[in-house]
Formats: structure tokens, sequence, C-alpha cells
């Protein structure tokens, strides 16, 4: 209901971000409120056939794949777009001013991806106010997404222990600082209410022990990334294959990392190549490194692993998905039609009957 209103005031105030609607629409005051569901009627009534409309389009891709053996998973961003129905329903669940703006906003410190760090500018939680609730938002969220899909990969999974938070007016995320969240009480909370909580989380970037405690108390599952496996050495690095577990997820790389081929003539170092190059135990061309990860990624004692198509193709940076701190160019490359030939099929269920995955 909240989704669609929005979608309705959002046209007919041009686009305005909520917090510049009508005093009385910003602060949602009933009367208001009322009359805006009374005038706009039609247009929320035609949106809430929209979503109608594709939940049942997905719900019967959801079967076709269930009938098929093949599992959906789902994405949970940790943090949610300022000019949303979620914000604007719920603004005393996140740090806003007295204007409704963000007096905060989230983000990462300086990083692999980005010397000045990652400004995502969504604004971040007042988790006091989560808390007191009881966290029923949280749950609400998980409760869609697990109807949705088979396993969901909770974005940014760190940020649940301790988040990066920067003032509303900086430029870059290099000041700001963590703030702890409660995460032990929060994950029991959840946990409670789903006895089965099939979640992956996204543990990369800076990683503390009180991540790994959190992550090894509820058992949730990691993510092992192989393009990060040979910087420094390779012996000790968690993401070179014999450091991996079971418990784990490996990719590649994942949608913020280059190709495989991309990063091998591209980003990778003297040193990486090299220690790459040891670990494998011998010096391979440039159109082999793809197949090669591709085959370290199966070989692995993880249980699930995932190929970007990408790699399966050896494409190079052309074919990367997303650059992180950029707000342009990305997520534009598409699988064209034919791409997956019946050679690549017997390659793939070559490695798959090798390596046990069946």
């Amino acid at each position: 209901d909240d989704f669609a209103l929005f979608v309705a005031l959002k046209k007919e105030f041009g686009g305005a971000v909520w917090s510049d609607w009508p005093c009385e629409l910003r602060d949602r005051e009933q009367n208001a409120m009322k009359n805006a569901e009374d005038c706009f009627g039609e247009a929320v009534g035609y949106t809430k056939f929209l979503q109608y409309v594709f939940f049942k389009q997905y719900t019967a891709l959801k079967d076709y794949c269930r009938e098929r053996n093949i599992q959906m998973i789902g994405d949970i961003p940790i943090y949610v777009n300022y000019d949303s129905p979620d914000v604007w329903k719920n603004p005393e669940l996140f740090k806003l001013n007295e204007w409704k703006k963000p007096a905060f906003i989230a983000g990462v410190p300086p990083d692999y991806f980005s010397a000045t760090g990652q400004l995502w500018g969504n604004p971040v939680y007042d988790w006091d106010a989560l808390k007191k609730q009881g966290y029923l938002w949280w749950i609400r969220r998980f409760e869609h997404n697990f109807n949705l899909f088979d396993l969901v990969r909770v974005d940014h999974f760190r940020g649940f222990i301790a988040y990066w938070e920067v003032g509303a007016g900086e430029k870059t995320a290099v000041n700001g600082n963590w703030i702890k969240a409660p995460a032990e009480d929060f994950f029991k909370t959840l946990l409670r209410r789903f006895p089965v909580f099939p979640v992956l989380a996204e543990d990369l970037g800076v990683i503390n022990a009180d991540v790994r405690e959190i992550m090894r108390q509820y058992e949730f599952p990691g993510m092992k990334v192989l393009l990060f496996a040979f910087g420094g050495a390779p012996a000790k690095n968690p993401y070179t294959p014999h450091n991996h577990v079971k418990d784990c997820v490996v990719y590649t790389g994942t949608h913020d990392n280059n190709t495989v081929k991309g990063w091998f003539e591209k980003d990778a170092g003297k040193e990486e190549k090299e220690n790459f190059f040891r670990y494998l135990g011998r010096t391979v061309p440039p159109e082999e490194i793809s197949g090669e990860f591709l085959r370290m990624a199966m070989m692995s004692v993880a249980n699930t692993i995932i190929i970007p198509v990408q790699d399966i193709l050896n494409l190079g940076a052309e074919a990367r998905m997303n650059t992180p701190s950029t707000a342009s160019g990305n997520w534009k490359w598409r699988l064209a039609p034919g791409a997956l030939t019946p050679e690549i099929a017997a390659m793939l269920k070559e490695l798959t009957e090798i390596y046990g995955r069946d």
C-alpha cells in the first residue's frame, strides 16, 4: 500500500524527494494520507496491478526452477535508498535531522576498491529505535525475501556488527567513524522468529574478530573470492583454495570485481601473477587464466561455488559488471544469445563430474 501511494505521489510532485513534499504528506498526517489515497486511487491501483503481474510471473519462474532442482539466490542490501517508502513510512528508524533529511550516511572506509572509501549515501539506521520495536522492520524484510528466494545473500554483513558512519555533508568516506550495532541481540531475535535462517554473509572488506565471531556463533557461511587469493603470501591467504572451509561460497570474482581475464591483463601486479603461477605449479598463457580459476573453484572444499558467466566465457575487462565508487557505465553487460555453446556445456559437465559437484 505504501509503495503504491509513494509511486503516485512521486509522479504528482515531479519526482521530488519525499522530504520535499508538502509537510502534511511528508509527515504522513492522517487526513492528508486519506485524501491522497482517495485522490490517487486509480494510480495506486495500477501500481498494485503491476506488482501482481510481476509476482505472478516471478512465482511461475521460481516454480519452473524448483521443478529442475535449481535454487534461487536473492540479495538483501543492508541499507535502503533514502528516497523510498521504507524511510518515508519509518523515519524514526533512521538517523535523520529535524527536516527528516539524513544526518549521517553510510559507506565504507578506504579499502581494496577505493583509496577514499565508498560513500554510498544511504541513511544509517537508528539501532536503538530498531531494538525498541523488536526489530520488526527487519523481521518483515527477511520474511518477504525468504518467500522470494531459497537462499539470501546479506550484503555488507559486517555492518550488522559495526558500520561506517559519515556526516551527511562529507564528499568522501574518509572522515567517518565505526559505530557498533547490537548484533548478538539482533540475530538472537531473528533466529527465534526464523528457526531456519538460509543466509549467506557477504564478509568481504575490513573484517575484524568480532565479525568472525558472530559468523561462527550463528554458523553463517561467508564468501571466498579467488581474485583476492594471490596478494601477499598465498600460504596464509584465506582466499587461496587450500585455506577454504566447507561452510562457505567460493566465487572466482563478484559483480564488483573485474573478470578473471580482465584482472590478469589490467589489474594484477607482478607479485600477484608470480604467486598465481607458483600456486598453479606452471605458467599458462592469458587465454587460459579463466579456465584455471574455474578449475580451482571447482576443486575447492567449499559446499558451493558461483562462477560469473563472463569467466565461463573467458571475457575481458569489457565485460566487467560493476566498478565500485563509480556512478556511470555499470550493469550494462548482457549475455548474448548463443554465447553458451554445447562445447561450454560439455566442459562444465566434465568439471562438475571430476570434482563431484553434481
